[in-house]
C-alpha cells in the first residue's frame, strides 16, 4: 500500500481551524532536500499552540497521514510536527520572531495563507471571515 503524502495546504487549512495566525507555506524544493515544504504558523498561548498541533495530527490522521515525529509538546512554545515531505511549526508569536525561519530560509517561495471571506445573505454584502472547509 502506498504511503499518502502530507499536502501543505491542508495542513495550512488545519491550522486555520484552531484559529492560527500568520500561516505562512514555505515551498523549500528549490532550496534544501531536507523536506518540500515548511508550514509555519502562530498561536497566542501555550494551550493554543498544543490545540493547532493536536487539530493538525488528528485531521491528517484522518485522511491517512501519520505524523512521522513530533517535538516541543512539554514546553509548547514550538512544537515541531514532521511529516516528512512537510515538517509544520507551530510557535508562541515571540518564539517565532525570535527563531525567524522565514528569514533563516528566506530564498524560499513563500505563500501567505488566511481564512477566504464568505459572503452570506445575513451579511447583507459585508465580508465575513470564516473558517475553511475541512
Amino acid at each position: 500500500m502506498k504511503a499518502r503524502k502530507a499536502d501543505p495546504h491542508t495542513i495550512a487549512s488545519l491550522t486555520l481551524s484552531k484559529k492560527a495566525s500568520d500561516v505562512l507555506i514555505m515551498d523549500l524544493r528549490k532550496v534544501t532536500s531536507m523536506t518540500d515544504y515548511f508550514v509555519i504558523c502562530s498561536g497566542d498561548s501555550d494551550t493554543q499552540v498544543k490545540a493547532i498541533a493536536d487539530a493538525v495530527i488528528e485531521g491528517m490522521e484522518k485522511r491517512g497521514v501519520k505524523v512521522w515525529h513530533s517535538e516541543g509538546y512539554m514546553y509548547r512554545n514550538w512544537i515541531l510536527l514532521d511529516f516528512v515531505d512537510v515538517v509544520v511549526h507551530i510557535f508562541k508569536k515571540g518564539v517565532r520572531e525570535f527563531y525567524d525561519l522565514e528569514k533563516l530560509w528566506g530564498d524560499a517561495e513563500m505563500e501567505y495563507v488566511a481564512d477566504k471571506p464568505v459572503r452570506t445573505k445575513k451579511s447583507m454584502g459585508r465580508v465575513r471571515r470564516t473558517a475553511r472547509s475541512r
